[in-house]
């Protein structure tokens, strides 16, 4: 089972969370407290839930504070009316978002979801050139250097650059990197992808290429 760090202002809202997936066997730690995350050993959590709109520090920007120390799925939790803000916050660091109020249901599939991608086996590694897909450790190098892709980022890599030249339209991305029933749109491919694009532009390469009116694909 996962370690989860639960990160909103409202203590009803913490303490409903941690009940709901503390039930499917997970050991959660909830915070209403977004200035100390911070300060904590990142990396003894799986996965993290953090709330967008908080007094003091806000999500986006505590995301941007954390993201190179949490290797893992970083989830924003989000009202309706903050949707812009989760999706644009995706390039903070950010893999998914989840709508308040949500379910419990909904949440613990899309929690599950997260964590199985993150424990699938990976036996070998996808070579273009001077770009290597290693699918054993989950990374992206260009020429030996590591291109600090987040989860979700690297998940979409690894599905186009399997199936090199196919073209997938964002609404198929959608399902099969987030998950089907996911609540993200077509924008949230968009910001994973120029989130992809700047960070392998700044090695020198671009591998996704756009197909106008289709989608994307893996063109090395």
């Amino acid at each position: 089972m996962a370690r989860i760090l639960v990160v909103d202002d409202e203590k009803a809202i913490v303490d409903t969370l941690v009940r709901v997936l503390e039930r499917d066997g997970h050991t959660v730690v909830g915070t209403t407290d977004p200035a100390g995350v911070p300060d904590r050993d990142l990396s003894r959590f799986d996965l993290m839930l953090v709330d967008v709109m908080m007094p003091g520090l806000d999500g986006l920007s505590l995301v941007r504070r954390i993201r190179d120390r949490a290797d893992c799925p970083i989830l924003f939790l989000t009202a309706k009316t903050e949707e812009g803000d989760a999706v644009a916050g995706l390039a903070a660091g950010a893999d998914d978002y989840i709508r308040k109020p949500c379910g419990a249901v909904e949440l613990r599939a899309k929690v599950a979801a997260h964590l199985r991608r993150e424990v699938r086996e990976r036996h070998s590694s996808l070579d273009f050139g001077s770009v290597r897909i290693d699918l054993a450790a989950k990374e992206a190098t260009v020429g030996g250097l590591p291109v600090r892709l987040t989860p979700t980022e690297y998940a979409i890599c690894e599905h186009l650059a399997r199936r090199r030249g196919q073209v997938f339209s964002k609404e198929a991305l959608v399902e099969e990197v987030l998950g089907w029933g996911s609540a993200s749109g077509p924008e949230t491919i968009t910001a994973h992808v120029h989130g992809i694009r700047s960070k392998f532009k700044a090695h020198g390469v671009d591998p996704v290429g756009t197909v106008w009116g289709m989608g994307y694909k893996w063109e090395l």
